[in-house]
């Protein structure tokens, strides 16, 4: 007789599950019903694109509905505190992203604790911010930037997708390693940012990959660097900052997802290997790639080391930054 692949990781994690307890384990037969997968974000979103597709292909691989829930509200704030507070029994998860690991430092008050209320499942996929300026600036390479910022204090500004965003925080970061005097400029999302810079409005930009990307394939900005620790591999020709002369300064949009705290790790484990599953799926892998992600996995205890030294990196930067808080 053969087994489907559902069934036999069932069989796997269920002999597992009574060799390690007296008792018979629920998690066993996780998940019997749907499975909500909230969003923070806004519908059309690199966040709610992730989260429609991760769930739909969970749908799949688990044989019960994931739906998305988008709760935008808050600065994600609000869709945090409720799933802090869901049952933690694997119903509803958290598609979470940078603003995970930055609000701790960026709020002054917020409904929930990053660590104490979350149980983190798997790292899903990983964007780098670009630094990119107007073709007409005298400016080819990060160095000539710097060069150029330093010798005009004041006179040049920086799009970014909002304050408290990513790529604001990478362009402070970027600002505090070379002590430049380069103005902030916040949009109300990445396109904002995208056409203030490419109007000549805004000589610089610090933002994701998803949003700068086709900008730059069309000649409208000149990408100078991208942020990750490696090339992105649809801009091979852009070299990384360290490459460029600027170590240290590795900033990463980020997807992930996480459950409320207390959710069986029978049922966190189940989920993590299911969602590698996926990630390993050329087509998801492909589709990821449009939109300017590379998938990025690891092991929910990989996971909840990397979100711990996340959040106190970015509150680092915002206090040496002087970024106030949000009340």
């Amino acid at each position: 007789m053969s087994l489907s692949r559902r069934a036999f990781l069932h069989l796997v994690s269920g002999a597992a599950a009574l060799a390690a307890a007296p008792c018979f384990s629920w998690a066993q037969i996780y998940p019997t019903r749907l499975v909500r997968l909230i969003v923070p974000a806004t519908a059309g979103g690199p966040g709610d694109f992730v989260g429609r597709l991760i769930a739909s292909k969970l749908s799949e691989v688990l044989g019960k509905q994931v739906v998305v829930e988008n709760i935008p509200t808050g600065g994600g704030n609000v869709a945090l505190g409720m799933v802090a507070k869901a049952p933690p029994d694997g119903y509803t998860l958290l598609v979470m992203s940078t603003a995970f690991v930055i609000n701790p430092g960026l709020y002054a008050k917020f409904p929930y604790d990053p660590i104490k209320d979350f149980a983190p499942v798997a790292l899903v996929a990983a964007s780098p911010n670009a630094v990119t300026v107007h073709p007409s600036l005298p400016a080819s390479t990060i160095k000539e930037l710097v060069a150029l910022v330093k010798a005009n204090p004041g006179k040049y500004s920086y799009a970014s997708a909002g304050a408290g965003q990513s790529g604001h925080l990478a362009g402070e970061l970027f600002k505090l390693r070379f002590g430049l005097d380069l103005v902030h400029v916040p949009f109300n999302g990445g396109a904002g940012a995208m056409t203030a810079t490419i109007g000549g409005h805004t000589q610089v930009a610090f933002n994701a990959l998803p949003a700068a990307g086709p900008n730059i394939k069309d000649g409208k900005l000149r990408a100078l660097a991208v942020t990750s620790s490696r090339r992105a591999p649809e801009f091979p020709d852009v070299p990384t900052l360290a490459e460029a002369g600027a170590p240290d300064q590795e900033s990463m949009f980020l997807q992930g997802i996480v459950a409320p705290a207390g959710t069986p790790k029978q049922i966190v484990d189940l989920l993590n290997r299911e969602v590698l599953w996926v990630l390993a799926m050329p087509d998801v892998v492909e589709r990821l790639a449009t939109i300017g992600f590379y998938v990025s996995t690891n092991s929910p205890e990989e996971f909840s080391v990397l979100i711990k030294s996340e959040i106190a990196k970015w509150s680092k930067v915002i206090r040496e930054a002087g970024i106030e808080q949000i009340q």
